[in-house]
Order: structure tokens, then sequence, then C-alpha cells
């Protein structure tokens, strides 16, 4: 089949090229070749190895249609008078790649192009040409026509018999123009002018660096030799193959301004006009879009990364999401010289860019009131698309994560990019939920975007995670009140196991910890109440005296998971009492004696075992004592898990002398037993005491108090047993303990040379059980 102009193709002439564009949509999914139709009728297709000798370029623009150029000088187009060009071509189209059934579309262009300077140079993708004027200058009007006809005009002369003389790197080089193909080379002549096109690194052909340039030149002359008349012409062509540089945000290209190769004598050199364009259209004002440079060593033209006239596509490299940036330019350069009068040098450049990463980045705007995480991600060019939202492993469409109640939807920025947008309750199944700090809770959202990237739809995933933390727990208030004989505490329950728990020190408050204390528990809908009776454990005793004790009692909030101590709720209450007996951790005892004895006796007269021990406060019905474990005659026996201190008050009776008048006495006896109990497994509160012995002469050692810590550590000394922690060992065995001085004081030493135990606070006590034994 055959049709004519078909829509899909467009063509023109910018500066003496053929350039045609086919539409890539028309193309999508089908196979294409290109045919050439010879004027003379036959059809020649297209192959690489005849592009580039024949002045054909058969590429893709940077929107990816497909794009053929044609010099007017090239092969198989039709001349007329130098000024007039015409090139027919075949389309073959087919949807199968062995071109079967492949429908076939003509295409006739025409190009005119006049007036030709003396010298015009083409650098394109593939190739080099050179094309000069070849009249030779009148004599004389008469002369005129004789030096024409020896001339060798197309009609008349064959062009094989001009001779190539070649100035390459390995010396001189003839070879006849029938030759020249078969090298890769193009030579011709039309009515008044040669032409000779040769492809890059040729064997022929050098570099040369050029103010930093790298250029492929041929030098050549042409030669055509016909009895007396011989004309050598200057063909030699330089064109630049490389010359780009490339940051992060610009292109620039750089072309030398003066190619010594091209310009024999530079001093007689004039730039006459430069002009640059994209995809073969001129552009008029350059400065608006890109940099255009020029001065005597190079003509520089700044491109920025994104400008209109090129594309900026998404890719994905080794699983990066990046950029690549593609534009087609070309320069223009017309300038004179003594030896060529005037020269244009064109130059077309398609750039394409290394990938540039863009890691996408993840912003998280939520609003912690809204309860709704807002995450925006982005940017990208409008070339990449959506496809997957991974939430809780859960691959979902942006139209199914709007069924399961999430927003996804898309943001353009101003700058022509966008990004996608995702909201997402802080209550979904999926957010994951953590206490954090005191009263807070941190939410964590994890995503994993998929998206096609780029025209080739490449997959690119992105794992996200953003997390918000709220103050949205409400910490529980307690209130404390009392009776006459309790202390009570109420504290809500609304997520009191979920995030805390209640400890009396360091004892978790369950109903084992309730039952061994004596207290009473009782928790309704709403609170828990704890009742602690005045004389039990876990009562702190701020202040005991005559007949006043002030007590305290604290629960601990701490942490499920940590421990930590978030909150003391505590409840403090005064009671009048007048008998108690307080036992306290240190060692010292309270005890306030009621002693209505029937007389009534002298209560400052009352005593404890050892008689020295006196009431500190009393009245006509009650004594107060406070005194030491470790003093005043108190007695220690061991009874199952406890240490039990023990003494006694009485009275201190009126005797009859052994000698003198008798004396009856009416006093009665008088006796009260006082007991403390303490667990073997509570803790008591050591006291250090200092010798002052004298040893050899040298000052004696002042009494003080060392602040000492005292740490149980298995025999490696690389770890610590807690405190509180009870170690049961074989009585021979060893325990390794250190002893560690805490003090400040730069003069302060700690010499530990013996220990040990005795059953008096007296250090110069007899009874000793030593402690450490080669320490």
């Amino acid at each position: 089949s055959s049709a004519r102009t078909p829509g899909f193709i467009e063509s023109s002439c910018p500066s003496r090229i053929f350039w045609v564009k086919l539409d890539k949509r028309f193309l999508q999914g089908k196979f294409f070749s290109l045919e050439l139709v010879d004027p003379s009728g036959g059809t020649v297709l297209l192959d690489e190895k005849l592009a580039a000798r024949c002045g054909y370029v058969l590429s893709v623009d940077v929107w990816g249609n497909p794009i053929f150029r044609a010099s007017v000088l090239g092969c198989h187009v039709a001349n007329k008078a130098d000024e007039l060009f015409s090139l027919t071509i075949n389309i073959k189209v087919s949807s199968s790649p062995d071109m079967r059934q492949a429908a076939t579309y003509t295409y006739p262009m025409y190009c005119t192009y006049s007036p030709w300077a003396p010298r015009e140079i083409v650098c394109e993708e593939n190739y080099m040409e050179v094309s000069v004027k070849s009249d030779v200058p009148a004599i004389s009007d008469d002369d005129t026509a004789i030096w024409m006809s020896a001339l060798p005009e197309v009609q008349k002369v064959e062009y094989q018999v001009w001779q190539l003389i070649f100035l390459s790197p390995s010396g001189r080089k003839k070879i006849m123009v029938s030759d020249a193909a078969s090298l890769g080379y193009s030579f011709n002549n039309t009515l008044a002018r040669v032409f000779l096109r040769a492809p890059y690194s040729s064997n022929e052909s050098k570099l040369a660096v050029v103010n930093g340039v790298n250029m492929n030149s041929v030098s050549s002359t042409s030669m055509y030799k016909q009895r007396w008349l011989l004309l050598l012409i200057d063909t030699t062509v330089s064109c630049p193959i490389d010359g780009t540089r490339f940051t992060d945000t610009a292109i620039t290209w750089t072309v030398p301004s003066i190619i010594p190769t091209l310009v024999p004598q530079e001093p007689t050199f004039v730039s006459k006009n430069i002009s640059v364009g994209v995809d073969g259209q001129r552009i008029m004002h350059p400065e608006q879009n890109y940099i255009l440079e020029h001065n005597k060593t190079h003509i520089r033209m700044t491109v920025p990364i994104g400008a209109a006239g090129g594309r900026l596509k998404s890719t994905v490299a080794n699983g990066v999401h990046g950029v690549i940036y593609s534009i087609n330019l070309f320069l223009e350069h017309t300038w004179t010289d003594v030896d060529w009068h005037m020269t244009k040098y064109t130059v077309i450049k398609p750039i394409t860019t290394p990938f540039m990463p863009r890691i996408p980045t993840v912003i998280n705007n939520t609003l912690p009131e809204k309860r709704i995480f807002d995450v925006a991600f982005g940017s990208f060019l409008p070339d990449v698309s959506l496809v997957t939202i991974t939430i809780g492993n859960v691959p979902l469409s942006p139209r199914e994560a709007e069924h399961h109640g999430y927003k996804v939807y898309e943001i353009t920025f101003p700058n022509g990019t966008k990004g996608f947008n995702l909201e997402v309750p802080f209550d979904d199944p999926t957010v994951l939920k953590e206490y954090v700090n005191r009263n807070e809770t941190k939410y964590t959202l994890r995503v994993n975007y998929t998206l096609h990237v780029g025209p080739e739809m490449k997959p690119y995933n992105h794992p996200a995670e953003v997390e918000c933390v709220v103050a949205d727990i409400e910490l529980p208030e307690a209130v404390g009140y009392c009776d006459k004989e309790n202390l009570y505490l109420a504290v809500p329950v609304s997520a009191l196991y979920q995030y805390w728990n209640l400890y009396i020190g360091n004892e978790l408050l369950n109903q084992q910890t309730v039952l061994s204390n004596r207290y009473l528990l009782t928790t309704n809908s709403t609170h828990l109440v704890l009742q602690v009776p005045l004389f039990t454990m876990g009562i702190i005793y701020e202040e005991v005296s005559f007949q006043r004790l002030k007590t305290r009692f604290d629960l601990a909030l701490r942490k499920a998971n940590t421990l930590e101590t978030i909150e003391t709720f505590s409840v403090s209450c005064n009671f009048n009492s007048s008998e108690f007996i307080v036992c306290y951790p240190n060692g010292t005892v309270t005890v306030s004696a009621p002693m209505k004895t029937i007389p009534s006796i002298d209560m400052g007269k009352t005593k404890l075992k050892d008689s020295t021990c006196k009431p500190k406060e009393f009245n006509e019905e009650q004594a107060f004592f406070q005194f030491h474990v470790s003093t005043c005659g108190t007695l220690l026996k061991f009874e199952g898990d406890h240490i039990i201190y023990e003494n006694e008050i009485s009275y201190e009776k009126k005797i009859l002398p052994a000698w003198g008048p008798p004396r009856i006495t009416r006093d009665p006896d008088y006796r009260l037993t006082v007991l403390c109990y303490y667990p073997t497994k509570e803790r008591l509160v050591h006291t250090a005491m200092v010798s002052n012995l004298p040893t050899n002469g040298s000052p004696p050692f002042g009494y003080g108090t060392m602040m000492v810590r005292s740490n149980v550590a298995d025999e490696s000394f690389m770890e610590l047993y807690e405190p509180n922690l009870t170690i049961v060992k074989p009585s021979l065995e060893p325990i390794f303990f250190e002893v560690e001085l805490k003090d400040e004081e730069p003069n302060v030493e700690l010499h530990l040379n013996n220990c040990w135990m005795t059953g008096s606070s007296d250090f110069k006590s007899t009874s000793q059980w030593n402690i450490t034994v080669d320490g």
C-alpha cells in the first residue's frame, strides 16, 4: 500500500539540511525502515555504513520521535544549479519485524539554499562535511568562457578523475576518488563546488586539543589535473568531538572560536556572526533561556538543566531514582580570513547529561491534634506514576487505598513537578503505637511506595517511616485521706495496668503484698482504693514526738516495661496516739508507753535495760523513749526469717536499805517488753566508724564520717550484684566485695586494712568475726 504526505511526518530545511521527524505515537508498537529513492527511480535501503558516507543521520529526538537528517549534498539528492535540492524517501511501516505486509509512505522533500559561502563545513553526529567553491577567478571577460569550459562540471567530466591528497599522521597519501568510497569517504563536485564527507576517526584523521576541546581533523587537498589545468582545492575539515561539561544545574558546551587547521593565518581572522538553535530551530534571543558567550578563544553556551527545548526524563539506576536531561543543540559560526574570504561553520550537537540522582523526600506534615498522618512524598517529574502503596505489608493501589479509609492524591508544585500525599488515621490497625515518656504515645506509620518511573516505566521502591508523638494519655491523679487508724489512697484504674503498675518501695502492689502487709485493697469500675493501717510496713514516720505521729505513705506509679517511676502518690496524716512502738530501718526505736498503775508511779524514774537510758519526755501517765538497737542493753535473737531486737521498760522501785531504819514502799512493779522485728532480707543502713588509735607516735586519726559504698561482686569483679539482693552461700565459700570512697575531698584517702563484725558498737569489743581474709 502507498500513501502520500502522511500526517505523522514533519519536515523542514534549516541550514541546508533536510530535517524529518516521525511521530512516535503513530509508530508505537510498529517496526519501520527508510528507503532512499534515487532520481533515476531505484531505491536504496538506509543502513549505518551508508549513512555516514552519504550524509544521512537516523536518530531519535529527546522526546523519542525518530529523526532523519540529510545533507543537501548527500547521495541520491537531486541538485538543480546548487540552489534547489530534492530528495524522496519511502517510510515502510509494519507490525512484524520481518516487515511483511508493510505500508509504504512516499515522502518527497524540497530545499532551496542560496547563496553559498566560499567554504561551508557541517559537523554532524556521524560525519564531517566540507564544501568549497571550485570556480577559478576570471582573468578577462573574453577568457572566462575558456576557463569555465575546462572546469570539471557534472555534465562534462566524471568526478572519478579527481584525486585526494591526505596529510595524515603517517605522512602524505594520494588516492583516486574512485577508491575513496571504500575508505568511507564521499567526494563529489557540483556545478561550482567540490565537497568531501568523512566519517569521524578514519585512518587519515588526527586528534588535536584546541582551547581545551578535542578536535577531529582530516587535512586534505582535492586535485584536478587536465592537460594544462591544475586545480588544487583545500578540503580540510575539523570538528569538535566533545566540549561538554556537566554540573547538577547546567550543561556547558564549548567550541573553539579559531580552529588552526581551518584558519592558517590567525591575525586575519574576524568573527562575523554566531547563532544557536535547538532541534534545527534558530533561537532569536538565546539570553532568555541560555547563556551564550564568546571571545577570541571559545564560544560557550550554557544551558540550565530543565530549560525549554530540552527534555528532563526520570529514570532509575541501580535502584536509585534520578533524572537525565537531553537537548539537541546546533551552532552556526561565520567568519572571514584572508585565505577563504568567508567560512560558514555548523555543528549539530545532541547532548545528554549523565544520570543525576534525585532522591525523593518524605515530608511529615502531620498535625497531632488532627490525629491523622499527613505525609508528602516527592518531588517528581510528570513522567512518574504511583502504582502501589504498601501499608502494614498490604500492597494497595491508590484506588484500593481509598477503600481502606486512606486518602491518596497528587499535588502539583509551581515548578511543574509533582508529589503524592497520603493520609492515614492514627487509630488505623496498621499504625504502630508505643507508650513513651510520661503520658505520650508514639505513633509510627511504615509505608513503602512503588512507582513507575520515566517513559520506560521502570519500577522504583521507596520505604519510609514517619513518627508522631502525642500527649494523649491521661496520667492518673490519686486522692489521699485518713481516718483514726488508717491511711487511704484512691487511684483511677483507667489504663493503669496497660502502661503502669503501682509499687510500694520496690515491691509490686499485688494480692500477695496486700495480704503480707495487712493492707486492704478494694476496686470498683473507676478506682482502686488501698487502705493502709497505721502501724504496718511501708508507713514512713516523718515526725514522732510525745503523743503525736506525723506519717506518710507513698505509692509509686512506674512504667510497666522499664520500671521507671513516673509519679509518686502520697498521703500524709497526723495521728494522736498515746501508745506506739516505731522500729525504723536504720535501727532506731521510738516507744510511747502508757503507764496507768495504781498507785501511780514517777514516770521520770522509768528506764531501759541499761539503767542509764532514761525517757526523753514524760508526763504523769506516759513516757517517751528513743534508742538504737545497738544500745541500751538491747538483746538480739534470730527467729525464722526475722531478726528480733528486745528491750524492756521498767520502773526503779525504792528498795529498803541494808542498814538504817526500815522503810516501806508502796511502789508497784512495772515491766513493759519492747520487741522490734526486722526481716532478714531487708537491708539495714550500716554506720561506719574510724579508729582513733595512735600509730607509732604519728598524729591520731580524727573522728569523722566517710562517704563509702560497698558492692558485692562476682569473682572477676566484672558484674556487681543488685542492691537488696539476698545472696545465699555455704559458710566457707568466699564473698567478693569492694569498698569505694565517694568523698571528693582531694586530701581524703581510704585504706581498708581489716573488716570485722562485733556484737557491740564498740570496735574494741573482743567478740570479733573477721570478714576479710587475705584482703
